[in-house]
């Protein structure tokens, strides 16, 4: 048996760095929980189920389906429904072949620190863009002893994170690239940063560090390589001082009007974009995550209801991380109380049209977007899948009330740029079969020996035609419910998960996975404690849940969930690979993006790695006899985080996040020297990855 890997010495939640909760997230992880109200936690109730797996590894492997036919029977489902997942069948777990699955047929790269992109044996890298790379035309070449914030509005963006690939059909060999650029890191942009009297040229070089990048690329398929076109006419920049419009149903409501726009429809930038989506209609999705740390002097609210839906956002505090409240009053909450309602929303840009304006969705509802991915139904309506990632928040989804047009049509365009503005929000909530007496925290298996369940959405507003809306939320307007999105989820009694970052539904299955990346707060005093859908006290590696909707139908009500993986050293008997004999696997911890290939196989890339080696790109099969056979693809260099998976047929794209984020690290103090060598400014960066002998990836 192999020893267990060394624990990261880290006191910050995970394996990240101060420097990294600092500067993403505000030090959401040190601040109070900001959901206090007393809804079930789904968390513990997983921990049994990985604990419990592990003992009785021969035994059967416990599908989502499978357990949708013991939560979900009793309400109609029949036995052909409850059909067990991926070809396996309870109590008759055959070991797999020697051969992996197909997708998957690489030699796993072993866990290291290396400060380089590590690639299985036979594959071959390139840069595809980086920060500060000149996209727009008369954009400079970049220099960051002389960069300025024109230059950088010409320029890649900074901590790129979700990435989409869409196709050019017109121009052979190019497609066309979206990244989000999360948040900036100040103190590894500038030389001599004194974070508590940032510059205003400083300032201003982040806002346009921020935001959204479209950049075609070239396809050089006998080698693999990406490159970036510069100056292409399609390549676009949208920063902090871009126009984003408001639509749907609190469009122009009071809670979201300034003094700079008193009509309420018009944002000047989008913030923190984390992980995204593609549309079946050409157009990209990214969530606004951790806006709350960007305004300043929450602690001189004085109205007691202001205050409180502040808190419950994770707004709280005197002066901001980055000052920007000196430079632009809409940062300070004193003089427009409104203006951090104008961010936490899902974004839907058109990339094909540079002329565009992008929209802030209301529909979807405010919190911490970490993503949003559509899947459509039978008859053509658009269900988007959102996570809020925090401790102890929720999972949501969206069902539109209007169905896509098909074709290319100026008509059909236009008709689909608004299925996101009609339809129903919703929260989930999870329950467990076992009964609460055998629930008690320590993982001891429960009587009927699963761990698993089903589960409800619960509809918090639905919004119709001309912007009207209606509430399902007692106390609560709609325009109330898609502001404060958060309390509205709290009184209707969600259930409290362990970070919900991506939730991806499966292309090929229709079951959807949400990645659930740690919560090392789960089960200290005072806090929530044991039921039976999340997993281990101080959560610290996360895990991946498996949905499956009643009938496979993305706008049922109902459904059943299981444990598909729970993370972390395989020879922790705490962690589970989906049945699948943990002597194969590679270990993983705190997954945080997901995608699929065109194979079926899940990728999760992981953000924070509690076991004291870097972060990667993991793929896993989800069907078949190899269900659960998790293998490493790569790793990413010191500090960085694995971002914006894409796995194509013969090419793999991620975006390689905040390189050198290492603590009393600084321009003049480097502790990477990735991508471009000793000397040169640390800096994020697209890679692309590809088979050395032209095959496909995984095969």
């Amino acid at each position: 048996m192999r020893r267990l890997l060394p624990m990261t010495t880290t006191s910050h939640p995970g394996g990240r760095s101060a420097l990294t909760c600092r500067y993403r997230c505000g030090d959401a992880c040190f601040g109070e929980v900001p959901n206090t109200s007393d809804n079930a936690y789904a968390g513990d109730i997983i921990a049994g189920a990985v604990s419990r797996r592990s003992l009785m590894r021969s035994a059967a492997v416990v599908t989502v389906t499978a357990a949708a036919g013991g939560a979900l029977l009793g309400t109609g489902a029949s036995e052909a429904q409850a059909a067990p997942a991926g070809g396996a069948v309870a109590g008759r777990h055959r070991p797999p072949r020697d051969r992996a699955a197909r997708g998957l047929r690489f030699s796993p790269v072993a866990p290291n620190r290396n400060d380089a992109v590590t690639v299985p044996e036979g594959y071959g890298q390139n840069l595809v863009i980086r920060w500060g790379d000149p996209i727009l035309r008369g954009a400079p070449a970049f220099d960051p002893e002389r960069q300025s914030a024109a230059a950088q509005a010409g320029q890649f963006g900074y901590n790129n994170d979700f990435l989409s690939l869409l196709p050019l059909p017109r121009e052979h060999g190019r497609q066309l690239l979206v990244a989000n650029h999360e948040y900036t890191d100040e103190v590894l942009m500038f030389r001599d940063y004194d974070p508590e009297n940032p510059t205003r040229e400083q300032v201003e070089i982040a806002w346009a560090a921020h935001g959204l990048s479209v950049v075609v690329v070239a396809d050089q398929r006998r080698t693999g390589r990406l490159t970036a076109v510069p100056r292409h006419h399609l390549n676009r920049r949208l920063t902090m001082t871009s126009e984003f419009r408001l639509t749907g149903p609190v469009a122009g409501h009071r809670l979201l009007r300034t003094g700079a726009d008193p009509r309420g429809v018009t944002v000047l930038g989008t913030l923190n974009n984390c992980a995204g989506g593609e549309t079946p209609w050409g157009t990209t999705l990214h969530g606004e995550e951790n806006f709350n740390q960007y305004f300043g002097h929450a602690d001189r609210v004085t109205d007691p209801v202001t205050a409180a839906r502040l808190k419950r956002y994770g707004i709280t505090g005197g002066a901001s991380e980055r000052k920007w409240e000196r430079f632009d009053d809409r940062f300070d909450l004193t003089k427009e109380p409104h203006e951090a309602n104008r961010f936490g929303w899902v974004v839907e840009l058109d990339p094909y049209d540079p002329d565009s304006t992008p929209r802030k969705r209301t529909a979807l509802g405010r919190f911490k977007h970490e993503a949003a991915q559509p899947r459509l139904t039978a008859d053509g309506r658009p269900v988007v899948y959102m996570g809020d990632d925090e401790r102890f928040d929720y999972f949501y989804k969206f069902v539109s009330s209007k169905r896509r047009m098909r074709g290319n049509s100026r008509t059909a365009h236009a008709h689909n740029l608004t299925l996101l503005d009609e339809g129903t929000l919703y929260v989930a909530k999870l329950t467990g079969d076992s009964p609460a007496a055998e629930l008690d925290g320590t993982g001891t298996l429960p009587l009927d020996g699963e761990f698993d369940g089903g589960g409800r959405w619960i509809p918090l507003a639905t919004a119709g035609p001309r912007g009207r809306a209606v509430s399902h939320v007692p106390g609560m307007t709609a325009e109330e419910v898609y502001v404060f999105t958060r309390q509205a989820a709290d009184k209707a009694g969600a259930t409290k998960m362990d970070r919900p970052e991506d939730v991806e539904p499966s292309p090929h299955s229709g079951r959807v996975y949400v990645a659930l990346t740690n919560n090392s707060d789960r089960g200290k005093p005072d806090k929530p404690g044991a039921d039976e859908a999340n997993p281990r006290n101080r959560n610290k590696h996360g895990q991946v849940l498996e949905l499956t909707e009643y009938g496979n139908r993305p706008e049922a009500t109902r459904f059943a969930w299981s444990l598909f993986l729970v993370a972390g050293d395989p020879d922790d008997p705490a962690t589970y690979f989906a049945g699948f004999p943990k002597d194969r696997v590679s270990p993983i911890s705190c997954p945080d993006n997901l995608a699929f290939d065109p194979h079926g196989n899940l990728w999760i890339s992981t953000d924070g790695n509690a076991l004291g080696t870097h972060d990667g790109l993991f793929g896993v099969a989800t069907r078949g006899e190899r269900r659960g056979e998790l293998k490493q693809f790569l790793t990413v260099p010191t500090g960085a985080e694995t971002c914006g998976p894409i796995v194509q047929d013969r090419r793999v794209l991620v975006a390689v996040q905040h390189p050198g984020e290492v603590d009393g690290a600084s321009v003049e103090r480097p502790a990477s020297t990735w991508p471009d060598g000793p000397g040169r400014i640390v800096r994020p960066s697209v890679v692309a990855v590809w088979r050395t002998d032209g095959h496909a990836i995984g095969t």
